[in-house]
């Protein structure tokens, strides 16, 4: 799936992570001040599927730690004792606890100076008695003592080489009688922490918790306001879960830094950020870019998911991303890493500075023929001409995302795409689930796994029912205003609205591209939308609402005939012609464009492209043979050339066709056809016809836009 070059062993993550005992020497990317890494690419791009196929090559060579940041686990674990865990410290101790058991080459891992912190905070602990605190304690024992044969500990931070240590602490809380109310818990718990630390134990506390905000170098202050900080909840718990997780990345350190570890240890730890764009992934992808934005250096390599192309909002400081340096990006398609240094480590420097996006992959061509291939049949009854047919709606209709065509492509494996039909048929093909008892519409499947499982971050609760069903009448517009008329129809009656400027923000946030011609501006998603808009009443009723409703609403503009739209057209009456093309008005629209070619040839041209740029509605596509002339139309030359040739560029405008030769040819001959009639402006055709006859041969769009941009390129 492109990822190969990612993942071999002279790769980006193979030197990201270093050598290791089976990799023989790799040269080390970046460090000591090492970038964040960013997975960059909207739903369906592979970002989790490459985080995972990481995890699966490394992880055996080198301690490399996979989380899903959006896994509701760590919330629900955190509900028993809400005052002393969080979703936040139980992702920690996940981390912590699998490298606590690690048996890859130099062992095992421990994380007294973690330890330590999360026993402060289970101080919060409801019953809040010694009792209550040192069995919450107990959850934690594990990763105070790195374990070797026979379960002796290291020794080197707790007194004695046996875990009694922890346990003879834990005893020590448990005789006691304190008042649960008081901070006299707190007080017992780090005397008794202290009391059990070896020398060395101790000065790696003083060092790490007296650099607490707050304390002035003074550790028992440190542990004890961490603490408090975490029970009081709001942005002051979030800063002390944030030391913490500088303090599990001061662990691993040690682990590398010590004669020992630097004897035994290879390579470099990693911790793989699945879905970091959610609370909890922004929250650690926040804390560990700043402390190394202030100096704090550590070789843990981060990696993280981001679905906008910018790498999120968070590291831009509230600034437009337009006025912040772009962060350093690299495209596997480029080979060599780029160099990467921080520009500036002053506190307020962006957080961009300390990242490295990395653009998650489309399909080229010969991979996605080469997917396609893999999953069709043996034999093609129809000598190929399907198995072409197929490849090239695959190839329209997913744009090269990665899951959409493995979806598209298997449930198309044994499909006949119906004579002359739109690209949008496979869409209704089943595509088998799990062990093939179960089968869906693809459409369908791929609405729920891109779309619904993958909702805006930050869309609101009350929105979250409705989300698919305002998208896919938002499928039919095209800019702003048009969205909004859409949207005040959909939420009528309803006190909470969103606006369409805060759904193409959120639509961005989840790392959907944007299209100056079109709402939603991924080519694919509206295929699926438009499909769905079509097939959400009988006989397409919703679609002829929505089309109608902003038929009439432009028809309210369109007095003048040259207002501007101020969006995707140059006029209201362009835009009111477009959805009346759609919505049963065709021979309108060709009578309106008959009687405005006469003395504007290269405005109506302009026209004309805007007005065709529509989908076709989910019925018999009878449009090449309307542009060939097949289909008797009534009227003069000049409004039967028109039909033709509105119907040809329609073709070659919406993109769920092929176009080829024969349209090519097509156009060619009813312009050159219009040159010769008795008009004003006739002849400036001539130059037209060249141009769209050569664009249409190379499948390419007449009018250009965004979304037609990036269908070109993959191509």
């Amino acid at each position: 799936m492109g990822f190969e070059t990612l993942l071999d062993e002279k790769g980006f993550f193979a030197r990201l992570l270093g050598p290791s005992a089976s990799g023989g020497s790799r040269k080390l990317l970046y460090g000591p001040d090492l970038p964040v890494v960013l997975l960059t690419g909207g739903p369906g791009m592979g970002k989790g599927r490459l985080l995972r196929a990481v995890r699966d090559r490394f992880a055996a060579d080198v301690p490399v730690i996979y989380l899903d940041c959006d896994s509701p686990e760590y919330a629900h674990q955190a509900q028993s004792e809400p005052d002393a865990r969080s979703a936040a410290t139980e992702a920690l101790f996940e981390t912590a606890r699998r490298l606590c058991t690690w048996h890859g080459t130099g062992g095992s891992f421990a994380f007294p100076r973690l330890f330590t912190g999360l026993a402060m905070i289970a101080t919060g602990v409801a019953d809040g008695t010694p009792q209550a605190t040192a069995t919450e304690i107990e959850r934690y024992e594990l990763l105070a003592q790195r374990q070797r044969f026979g379960g002796l500990g290291t020794g080197d931070f707790w007194r004695g080489v046996l875990r009694g240590a922890i346990r003879n602490l834990l005893t020590t809380l448990y005789g006691q009688t304190l008042d649960p109310y008081s901070a006299s818990v707190s007080t017992a718990l780090l005397d008794a922490l202290l009391a059990n630390m070896a020398p060395r134990g101790r000065t790696e506390v003083a060092r790490i918790y007296g650099a607490y905000p707050g304390t002035g170098d003074q550790p028992e202050h440190g542990l004890l306001n961490l603490a408090a900080d975490f029970q009081a909840g709001g942005e002051a718990r979030e800063l002390a879960e944030n030391f913490l997780f500088r303090v599990l990345r001061e662990d691993l350190e040690a682990a590398y830094a010590s004669m020992s570890g630097y004897l035994r240890r290879v390579g470099r730890p990693g911790l793989l950020l699945d879905h970091a764009e959610s609370p909890l992934g922004e929250q650690l992808l926040r804390a560990v870019l700043t402390d190394r934005r202030s100096g704090q250096r550590d070789r843990v390599v981060i990696v993280g998911t981001a679905r906008r192309a910018d790498g999120g909002a968070l590291l831009y400081g509230g600034l437009p991303p337009q006025e912040v340096p772009a962060p350093a990006q690299f495209r596997p398609a480029d080979g060599v890493p780029p160099l990467w240094n921080r520009r500036t480590d002053a506190d307020g420097a962006p957080l961009a500075d300390g990242v490295l996006l990395l653009r998650m992959p489309f399909l080229s061509g010969d991979e996605l023929r080469g997917e396609i291939g893999r999953r069709q049949r043996r034999a093609d009854p129809e000598g190929g001409t399907n198995r072409r047919r197929i490849d090239a709606a695959v190839g329209r209709l997913s744009g090269g995302r990665p899951h959409t065509v493995i979806r598209l492509a298997a449930a198309a494996a044994a499909f006949q795409m119906p004579a002359d039909a739109n690209d949008r048929a496979i869409l209704a093909a089943p595509l088998l689930l799990g062990d093939g008892a179960q089968q869906r519409p693809v459409a369908d499947v791929l609405l729920q796994e891109l779309v619904l499982e993958q909702l805006p971050v930050r869309l609101p609760s009350e929105h979250q029912d409705q989300w698919l069903d305002l998208l896919t009448h938002l499928s039919v517009a095209h800019d702003e205003e048009c969205a909004d008329v859409l949207l005040r129809r959909h939420q009528a009656g309803q006190v909470h609205r969103l606006t369409a400027h805060q759904v193409a923000q959120l639509l961005t946030d989840t790392g959907w591209p944007s299209c100056e011609r079109h709402f939603v501006g991924d080519f694919g998603l509206r295929q699926l939308l438009v499909y769905r808009l079509y097939r959400l009443l009988p006989d397409g009723a919703a679609w002829y609402a929505d089309h109608h409703l902003l038929r009439d609403h432009y028809t309210g503009r369109a007095a003048d005939e040259e207002a501007p739209s101020g969006g995707a057209f140059r006029s209201a009456m362009t835009h009111r012609m477009n959805h009346h093309l759609v919505s049963g008005g065709v021979d309108d629209v060709v009578r309106h464009l008959a009687a405005t070619l006469p003395g504007r040839p290269r405005k109506w041209c302009a026209e004309l492209l805007e007005i065709a740029q529509a989908p076709y509605p989910g019925r018999a596509d009878t449009r090449r043979d309307r542009a060939r002339g097949l289909v008797e139309v009534d009227g003069p030359a000049l409004r039967r050339t028109v039909d033709e040739l509105l119907h040809a560029v329609w073709l070659c405008e919406e993109r769920t066709r092929p176009t080829g030769k024969e349209t090519a040819r097509t156009l060619a001959k009813l312009l050159e056809r219009l040159t010769t009639m008795d008009f004003d402006g006739a002849g400036q055709l001539g130059r037209t016809a060249t141009e769209w006859s050569g664009l249409a041969e190379n499948e390419q769009p007449l009018l250009r836009c965004a979304c037609t941009e990036q269908l070109g390129r993959r191509r």
